[in-house]
This record gives C-alpha cells, structure tokens and sequence, in this order.
C-alpha cells in the first residue's frame, strides 16, 4: 500500500461508500468493514493514511474471522437474538467507524459527525431488522429465521460490494433499504372505515 494524492473525486467516492457501508453495518457488522478493507487493500477505494489500518493485514484476517462468525451464528435460531443484543451496540459501531475512515479525508470534523449520523441510522436499520425478526420467530417458532437471516447477508453483500464497485450506485441502493424498513418499521396502514350512507 503506497501513499496517493487523493482528488477531490477520491474523497466524494470513498465518503459515498462510505454510507452504504454504514447502512449495510445496519445488517451485519464485520461484513461491510470487511468489504470495505478490501476495498482499500486492492485499491478501488482510497482514504487518508490516517485510515489506511482498514486496510492492514491484520485487520482484514480479524475482520474475516468475525465475518465468519457472525453469518454462522446467525443461523442458529437459538443464538440470533443473542447476537441482535450485542449488535445493538456493536453494529452502530461499525458503521461509525466506517463513516469515519471514509469521510476524515474531507476534514476531520465532518469524520466525526458523519460517524455520529451514520452510525445512528445504522441502529434504525438494525432496530427495523430486530423488528422483522421478532414477528418472525412469534409466526414460525424461528424456524423462518435462517431464510431471513440469508436475505440479510444478501442485502449487506450487495450493499456492500456496490460501495467498492459503484459508490453513486450503491447511494441509491441505501435508499431503496431504508425506503423498505420503514414500510415494514410501520406497519401496513389501515385505511379509514367507510363511511354509512345510511347514517348509522
């Protein structure tokens, strides 16, 4: 890894993955950190040496092991929502500190409040996913959960691979996210009664 000259284009492109990458944090901790690692690594994204430890060997084998962990534990019905516990700290987390890496080549102020909003929105999308979860495991027992938990790995794989390939696309890809948690955040919206003609 040497050092670059980043452009502005570098920057606005690494600060657009950088939000998918927090949104996809919403669904699965390591597994964006990881894609965005490797990102860097192979050199599709470019952050500030400041950052550049995402991209450290180090970090790509510890963040490849947790990725392994996490997608198998939740799997297992008994142990999903033991890990949406501890994700409800560790996922908004993650995407702060992907926010962070991927906005401080801006200005290091504008890192920090990017970690704060994004890592918030990565908690609502977590707390929508918890949500869905929930409903699941009291319709089938949490025998549906293995299914949703691979729609999840699908979404944040996706998510995640178009923050390193295409950031402006992947922009539009969080929105479509968080535009259908919200629909399943709210509930179906009943329509009002109708009204009696005949004045009952």
């Amino acid at each position: 890894m040497t050092h670059v000259d980043l452009s502005t284009l570098d920057l606005v492109l690494a600060g657009f993955a950088g939000v998918a990458i927090a949104a996809a944090c919403g669904l699965r901790a390591f597994l964006p950190l990881l894609a965005l690692s490797l990102g860097v690594r192979f050199g599709f994204l470019h952050v500030t040496p400041s950052a550049m430890w995402i991209a450290s060997g180090p970090a790509i084998i510890a963040l490849l092991w947790a990725t392994v962990l996490e997608l198998a534990a939740d799997k297992v019905p008994a142990l999903d929502h033991l890990l949406d516990l501890v994700a409800t700290a560790l996922r908004p987390i993650a995407a702060a500190i992907a926010a962070w890496c991927t906005f401080t080549g801006v200005h290091p102020a504008l890192g920090v409040a990017a970690a704060v909003v994004l890592g918030a929105g990565a908690m609502g999308i977590h707390v929508a996913k918890a949500k869905v979860r929930l409903g699941s495991s009291m319709l089938s027992f949490g025998t549906a959960n293995p299914i949703l938990s691979f729609m999840e790995d699908a979404i944040a794989t996706g998510l995640s691979a178009m923050a390193v390939l295409a950031p402006l696309a992947a922009v539009l890809g969080v929105v479509l996210v968080v535009w259908a948690f919200r629909r399943v955040y709210r509930g179906p919206r009943t329509a009002p009664a109708a009204e009696d003609p005949g004045g009952e």
